[in-house]
């Protein structure tokens, strides 16, 4: 076991898919729960002596270190498996001794609990929370150790004649200059050869105009919303896109434009047209959200919500677990559809490897009024393009960092500033709701903020709608002694 007496940075941020705090050695499986999510995701740190809320440094008494490291590792390889080898070293913080236990992404995916078995006790990390992994989650995890993509997996119940990619090939030689047919067709990789016959694989789906598109992948769609104000209250637009995923982008742009500001302004000689928000860098948003996003997850599609002061863009599935927000746009890409990707390459879709964010940040150079947040919520990627707070009476924000990505909750009032990590707004209240049943003016003081704000509201009703937590009187939900707990799955 190591030692290093650097004051470590992540003492300063909150608990997330890659970080845990713990006072002490947890009872049960609760650590074996968050070493699995760990190897099963993008790796991570616990450690301990530190608590968390309030965020405080206990420390170790230096009597017990290695009584608690073997107890550590001995808790982590007689629960888990495939076997998880962490890592062990001393911290020095504040004058006191942390013991960090880190966890590697693991090569032989999905861990479980060893006494449950994979399909009861498998665990994903979302947010700060381990969850309970679904059967497609347990699907996309063995994918991951065969290291092969949704998109290149070959559909045997259907047969080419069940797919029609006319709209695609038709566009492609548009984008590509290049006719698909002959040997392009088997180096586009939108079919599977198989004892004669010929299959197609999830990618063609996605990109053909076939009802098999929306029979099988459903919710490979874009759901565009305007709403009022600051909060999903009010429609003041809707659109539904579930077209080949090629041609959503130009519909999703459309309605986007539809729903935003063009103003002028004068320039030295001509007068000069410009957008509410940077169109280039949002154009950039949309295309990552549909080539990257994760298609195996049942029952999520990809979302664009307008505000009066933000423009958000969500994704299914977070980042690959080898990318790191430190390592967004810096060139550096991990391709989550193996297939889609080099065809989009090849419409022009996509200039090069890992340059979207690059660029997104290019453009906001000629919006100084607009912060470009990247963020993980939940299971999700967001994108948001904020509206910088304007100075007076009105509403405050509260913004936080995490690494090199930046999260934003919408307050009440100025008093409400407190630094809040808003891209674990949920987990955080899982998290308070953990302990038992809380009210929401009992949620908004565990969260450091005074009163309940509308962003809190609307926090609690997404987590009611998504099944993770419930009311405590159900027959009644407007009662004034109503309670949420966590929803026992």
């Amino acid at each position: 076991m190591t030692s290093t007496d650097k004051y470590p940075p992540y003492l300063d941020q909150p608990e997330s898919r890659r970080l845990e705090f713990k006072e002490r050695l947890p009872k049960g499986d609760r650590l074996a729960r968050t070493a699995i999510s760990f190897a099963n995701g993008a790796g991570g740190k616990i450690v301990f002596g530190v608590k968390d809320s309030p965020r405080e440094i206990i420390g170790i008494d230096e009597n017990r270190l290695f009584d608690l490291e073997e107890r550590v590792n001995n808790s982590i390889f007689d629960q888990c498996t495939p076997s998880i080898v962490p890592e062990a070293y001393l911290q020095s913080a504040s004058g006191k001794t942390l013991l960090v236990v880190e966890i590697f992404p693991g090569s032989n995916k999905p861990y479980y609990l060893k006494s449950k078995g994979k399909h009861k006790r498998t665990y994903i990390r979302v947010g700060s929370v381990n969850r309970k992994a679904s059967l497609e989650m347990i699907e996309e995890l063995e994918r991951q150790r065969r290291k092969i993509s949704f998109d290149s997996l070959p559909l045997y119940d259907l047969s080419t004649k069940n797919i029609t990619l006319k709209q695609f090939e038709k566009e492609f030689k548009k984008r590509s200059g290049k006719r698909i047919k002959g040997s392009l067709i088997q180096n586009l990789g939108l079919f599977h050869a198989e004892r004669g016959k010929s299959y197609p694989r999830n990618a063609a789906l996605l990109l053909s105009d076939s009802p098999a598109r929306k029979q099988y992948l459903p919710y490979a769609k874009i759901e565009c919303a305007r709403f009022k104000g600051s909060e999903r209250r009010v429609f003041l637009d809707q659109a539904t896109i579930d077209e080949p995923i090629f041609a959503s982008i130009e519909l999703c742009l459309t309605f986007i434009k539809k729903n935003i500001a063009l103003g002028s302004t004068i320039g030295e000689i001509y007068r000069e047209d410009r957008w509410e928000y940077p169109l280039e860098a949002i154009r950039e948003a949309v295309i990552n959200a549909v080539i990257h996003r994760d298609y195996s997850i049942l029952g999520s599609d990809i979302k664009v919500a307008i505000y009066d002061d933000m423009l958000e863009i969500t994704s299914p599935g977070p980042l690959p677990d080898l990318l790191s927000f430190e390592e967004l746009g810096t060139g550096r890409s991990e391709i989550r559809n193996r297939v889609l990707a080099p065809i989009f390459k090849d419409m022009k879709l996509i200039e090069a490897w890992g340059s979207g964010i690059q660029k997104m940040k290019t453009e906001l150079k000629e919006y100084p009024e607009i912060d470009l947040v990247l963020q993980e919520a939940g299971h999700t990627f967001q994108v948001q393009f904020v509206k910088k707070q304007k100075k007076g009476p009105s509403r405050g924000r509260v913004e936080a960092e995490s690494g090199q990505s930046q999260g934003r909750v919408r307050a009440e009032s100025d008093k409400d500033t407190a630094r809040v990590q808003p891209e674990s707004m949920k987990d955080r209240i899982l998290e308070a709701l953990a302990s038992g049943p809380l009210s929401k003016a009992e949620i908004s003081k565990s969260l450091g903020m005074e009163g309940v704000a509308g962003y809190l509201n609307r926090i609690v009703r997404e987590l009611l709608s998504e099944g993770r937590i419930e009311y405590t009187i159900p027959e009644k939900p407007n009662s004034r002694l109503q309670k949420y707990r966590l929803k026992d799955n």
